[in-house]
């Protein structure tokens, strides 16, 4: 008799009457515990349907079954793919933690950062020498931030030399893509060796962008872009006349009138550039905002109208810089020599027609490899180098201007996501798992002998039919009849007819029979994460951008679960269930009592923080700055920031948290008499309101304690906020610089 019959068939055995003497149901005692089923392999590591032969990094390390037995940290480094998407500042070091490699390549092995021990500086109690933040947490690592724009730099300043071009290169830094005030201050100052600029999108935007500037090197470009009104454009020339190398860069021909209107009124004389929609276009996501009928830009008709008009008002010297962008990520070298030709020539050609034309701004689009694949044939990565797509840029460029004679343009690009995408790291934690696998009611095969005869006629048949089928060892005749089972019986528990108790052994009956045959073994679990996915990663939610998502430590262990991410929201929509390499699920290790789980995001310093909401009103994360330093454990934390509190998000939704602390503490001074209990209620209100909405983990907010020591103190004198000044105190130790950062070493 086949394994899966030995129980199914058991019940038919013993008459209900001999056992309950026409009592009530049985006592629930071991369902499935048959001994002969077979029980199901032990997971690797590696989900079973991948081949371990497809994990490999770039110097071809395999992952196979007898690598398995003995697990190091370059295994994980293959099986995360780290190797391919993390160079050349992210590895594993022999501790099994990622380790941070500041300056690219030019990392020496002492200056090399363990991230696992910068999240336990920063999230360790105060009271124990650390800085009491709570989690999920951003770590910027400015080191980073700067290597990217020196490489990027360094990139087009040998494409210049080696194919003896005429002018340079002048990048600018699209402030949408991560607008955090010490992010840009930090690339102004480290780009103003090189005459580093800014893109503006907004009113807010070029504010913002114009007062950083004021720092930065004077030749630096402010280039001016996205829809205008009167307003953007007036501010625009107040920028030209606060000296600013301002680019007022129309977006549509309509904008061409206002922007001569309010020069001539403010007597300011006006640097125009143009957004010319070209017909070069990729297929991917991203492409989506290029070619002839993309969102932006203007066609060769009405560019030619502009001329003209500029013409006619004697304004066309004003006519200087030439915008355009092919799509974000774009995947291949030739697609972007296609692009940039074709810009090329139109230069050409407004230089032909009169203009005054100095710039060629190539937009953005320099991609990063977010799955290490090196591949052209996907949104998630690109199969080029910096080195490459600054040379592809440089000779299209030059090759077009030297056959039509023009003078060879400064060339821009605003190259935010392979800017700030690598400089950030989200950093969450995993609080709880649960698994697919149905959990096993306690039933014994007598008991469900009761629960047989208490179904409808065709139910009973259907269990007949299970127990034949299983007898033959007709695996697919099994199934069949074990659904049908189970959906009569649902059926039987919406009419009333059946318990939940009778409901769940029918549930485990259809589990046993489902993982005798190998059909759902239960492997993948759900780890559950102190994070909101819609705030913290909602192009993943948005557009299903997939980031890399690794454990930072326990990396010399052999991960022996997979699972996928399911967040705080009550919605069904906060979970990720897909990953880099095409995969379902996560290799995850198993949670240890006593001891957490941290998790990383990487590459996601563009676009995340800005287009994050308050989904539930999960605020942001807090926020670390770590720079590179010869402490003894080679860093130093120059500003720490708590994310914003409850009552922060509540103000942001127009709530006014001081006026509802007054509120529910009147209502407890109405409820509850008892004088401590009230004080006690009213502290815990207080505290509610002060910390942050995520969960807090035993031991791991210092602010929890923090807000314990002046709990009296708010419920006493009204409730009073943790303010901004507060929370950057919490992590100061000393003032360093003219930025009044907090400065701790470690």
């Amino acid at each position: 008799m086949p394994a899966l019959a030995c129980f199914v068939d058991a019940a038919a055995a013993v008459p209900a009457t001999a056992v309950y003497g026409g009592g009530g149901p049985p006592g629930f005692a071991s369902f499935a515990s048959d001994a002969s089923l077979p029980a199901p392999d032990p997971f690797s590591g590696v989900h079973p349907a991948t081949n371990t032969t497809d994990l490999k990094n770039d110097d071809d390390v395999v992952v196979d079954d007898e690598d398995m037995m003995q697990w190091s940290p370059s295994l994980s480094a293959a099986l995360y793919r780290i190797d391919g998407w993390g160079q050349p500042y992210f590895s594993v070091n022999s501790s099994g933690d990622i380790s941070i490699r500041p300056y690219g390549d030019g990392t020496l092995p002492h200056q090399e950062i363990d991230l696992m021990k910068v999240v336990k500086k920063v999230s360790d109690p105060k009271s124990v020498g650390g800085l009491g933040l709570p989690l999920p947490l951003i770590v910027r690592f400015p080191d980073i931030l700067k290597n990217r724009l020196e490489s990027l730099q360094s990139a087009f300043e040998f494409a210049v030399d080696s194919q003896c071009y005429d002018s340079h290169y002048q990048g600018v830094y699209p402030v949408k893509c991560n607008q955090d005030r010490f992010v840009v201050e930090d690339i102004v100052r480290f780009g103003s060796p090189f005459r580093f600029g800014l893109e503006a999108g907004s009113k807010p935007e070029l504010l913002l962008a114009m007062s950083c500037l004021c720092k930065g090197h004077p030749e630096s470009l402010l280039i001016c872009n996205g829809f205008k009104d009167a307003e953007y454009i007036s501010l625009a020339l107040m920028a030209r006349k606060l000296a600013f190398d301002t680019v007022v860069v129309l977006e549509q021909e309509e904008e061409l009138d206002l922007v001569i209107d309010l020069s001539r009124r403010l007597n300011i004389l006006p640097v125009i550039g143009l957004r010319a929609k070209l017909r070069t276009r990729h297929s991917g996501h991203f492409g989506s905002t290029s070619g002839e009928k993309g969102k932006f830009g203007l066609t060769t008709t009405q560019i030619l109208r502009v001329v003209r008009k500029l013409e006619s008002v004697r304004m066309l010297d004003c006519l200087q810089l030439l915008h355009f962008h092919i799509g974000s990520q774009i995947p291949t070298t030739d697609l972007l020599t296609d692009g940039v030709a074709e810009a090329a020539q139109i230069y050409c050609e407004l230089v032909r027609l009169g203009a005054r034309m100095r710039v060629i701004d190539i937009g953005g689009g320099l991609g990063i490899d977010y799955d290490g694949s090196k591949s052209s044939n996907s949104d998630l990565s690109v199969a080029y180098t910096l080195e490459e797509y600054a040379a592809a840029v440089v000779r299209a460029v030059r090759i077009v201007c030297d056959r039509k004679g023009v003078k060879h343009p400064v060339i821009c690009s605003e190259s935010g996501r392979a800017i700030v995408s690598h400089h950030s790291i989200l950093v969450f934690e995993a609080v709880s798992v649960s698994s697919a696998k149905a959990e096993e009611p306690d039933v014994s095969s007598l008991g469900l002998q009761y629960l047989v005869e208490g179904l409808t006629e065709d139910a009973q048949m259907d269990y007949a039919n299970l127990s034949a089928a299983a007898i033959r060892g007709e695996n697919d005749a099994c199934l069949l009849y074990a659904d049908q089972l189970k959906q009569r019986c649902v059926d039987q528990f919406k009419d009333g007819a059946l318990g939940m108790e009778e409901l769940a052994a029918v549930d485990g009956l259809y589990e046993m029979v489902s993982q005798a045959l190998g059909v759902d073994d239960g492997r993948v679990k759900t780890y559950h994460v102190n994070l909101s996915i819609f705030t913290s990663i909602p192009d993943f939610w948005a557009i299903g951008q997939l980031f890399p998502i690794v454990p930072i430590h326990r990396l010399d262990q052999r991960p022996t679960a997979r699972g996928m991410l399911s967040d705080l929201t009550c919605d069904s929509d906060g979970k990720i269930g897909k990953f880099i390499g095409g995969e379902s699920s996560l290799p995850l290790h198993e949670l240890e009592g006593g001891r957490r789980y941290y998790l990383g995001m990487f590459l996601g310093g563009a676009y995340e923080e800005a287009l994050g909401g308050l989904h539930n009103l999960f605020g942001g994360p807090s926020v670390v700055r770590v720079v590179q330093s010869d402490g003894p454990y080679s860093f130093a934390v120059t500003r720490a920031v708590p994310g914003p509190s409850c009552g922060d998000v509540l103000r942001v939704m127009q709530h006014e948290p001081e006026l509802m602390f007054q509120s529910l503490k009147h209502r407890a001074e109405e409820y509850v008499h008892d004088e401590e209990d009230n004080t006690s209620l009213a502290n815990g209100l207080a505290h509610s309101f002060q910390n942050m909405p995520y969960l807090v983990v035993a031991s791991s907010c210092g602010l929890t304690a923090a807000a314990a020591n002046v709990g009296n103190a708010a419920a006493a004198n009204g409730y009073s906020f943790y303010n901004a000044a507060g929370a950057e105190a919490a992590a100061a130790s000393a003032a360093v610089d003219e930025e009044q950062w907090s400065y701790i070493c470690a």
